[in-house]
């Protein structure tokens, strides 16, 4: 079996996002890339957790190319052209959850209201342009408004993070959602106070390595 660490790395993960909720049903989709064989897991489209197997567990190559296991993700283009174009990133984890989709349905980015979204790399989340899902725009829109970022929004559809790997991309998700529910709580009774740009450099450098999970 291929990437067997990665394999269970996934499923382990993937059952997280579920207890959580980052993720329900067949939404959402996770992947974890091993660089030194530029082979990627990724959870196959369409099927329920509860008969997800380790060997139905998609490996494909960067290209797309399925190697073993079942058909993946029809986002499997937004983390590969990630991982091709990012070095940093060796794994992602996409949820369609609740409040990030909320922000991401005023096709706005979410704003420094808690210094907590320093560990996605910014004084900001950026919200990626709207495309069709599975679609080859939409895998270069979320790359852009991932620039300089750990994750990003994307337009009327969810959230997206990556990072060195599943662990820490899972908790920047997790912290993305997070901050996500405060500014639409803070919103539905006032104007919530952003932190100044100078307030989120001095953020950014403190969390470069704060919190991250070694392994």
């Amino acid at each position: 079996m291929l990437l067997k660490k990665e394999r269970e790395e996934l499923y382990n993960c993937y059952k997280k996002m579920l207890e959580v909720g980052l993720t329900n049903g067949t939404s959402g989709n996770i992947s974890i890339l091993n660089r030194e064989k530029k082979l990627v897991a990724m959870s196959p489209t369409g099927i329920e957790f509860d008969k997800l197997k380790l060997e139905d567990i998609s490996i494909v190559d960067l290209d797309g190319k399925l190697i073993e296991g079942l058909k993946p993700s029809s986002e499997l283009e937004m983390h590969n052209i990630i991982y091709r174009e990012r070095e940093d990133i060796n794994a992602i984890v996409h949820g369609h959850t609740v409040y990030a989709t909320t922000v991401a349905c005023l096709r706005q980015d979410l704003p420094a209201i808690d210094y907590m979204i320093a560990v996605a790399g910014g004084n900001n989340v950026r919200c990626a342009e709207y495309a069709t899902f599975g679609t080859p725009e939409l895998a270069k829109n979320a790359l852009k408004a991932m620039e300089g970022r750990k994750a990003a929004l994307l337009a009327n559809h969810g959230v997206i993070a990556g990072a060195g790997d599943i662990h820490n991309a899972f908790n920047i998700a997790e912290q993305i959602e997070y901050i996500s529910e405060l500014y639409v709580k803070a919103k539905s009774i006032g104007e919530p106070v952003i932190l100044s740009d100078k307030e989120m450099v001095k953020m950014v450098k403190l969390f470069k390595n704060y919190g991250q999970i070694k392994k």
